[in-house]
């Protein structure tokens, strides 16, 4: 088991029931999945682009990515019907644990500029949704073979849908927020 998972059940869901005055530890609120993505719009002309993105999944995450195609073609675009227009990897259990363990403690302190995550970045269903503009942060992308740099968007999926209680989990989980100035 990787070590967040056993911090998670050993240390953070009794804390989380009392603090969120929850009767069953099963009530508490749990990742489900993360959905790691990214647009290749310039795949449209370089179709090599589709491999190097592929790559770079492959070694962040460990697994092999989905390549999402377009549904219908649009000319102003020079796009086809069917055309590969992106990526996007579904982590869940044990691989979902560890890149989480990664992301929050190797790859976010090496963002430009970073002040925390938003607290709005939680989507009505109370979902963390992150926009990463570079995908070098990850230590296991070597900067001297990157070809071109690409931007993800990370969704984290959670069990409950009240963003109160998933912020309150993010943050026991280790997930730097902005400080709010008074």
């Amino acid at each position: 088991m990787s070590r967040l998972f056993t911090k998670y059940q050993q240390e953070i869901v009794p804390k989380l029931q009392k603090i969120l005055k929850l009767s069953s530890p099963m009530s508490v609120p749990r990742l489900t999945k993360i959905i790691i993505s990214s647009g290749a719009g310039d795949a449209i002309e370089n179709p090599k682009i589709i491999d190097n993105i592929k790559e770079t999944f492959r070694q962040i995450t460990g697994q092999n990515p989905v390549i999402t195609k377009s549904k219908k073609a649009i000319s102003g675009f020079k796009l086809r019907a069917g055309q590969p227009i992106g990526l996007k990897v579904t982590l869940r259990g044990q691989r979902m644990y560890e890149f989480f363990d990664r992301f929050v403690n190797a790859s976010m302190s090496r963002i430009r500029d970073f002040h925390g995550i938003s607290t709005t970045a939680f989507d009505k269903s109370g979902n963390l949704n992150i926009g990463i503009k570079e995908h070098t942060i990850f230590p296991e992308i070597k900067a001297e073979d990157v070809e071109a740099v690409h931007g993800l968007q990370i969704n984290i999926v959670f069990n409950t849908n009240t963003q109160n209680d998933n912020l309150q989990l993010m943050k026991e989980l280790g997930m730097p927020f902005e400080k709010k100035d008074n």
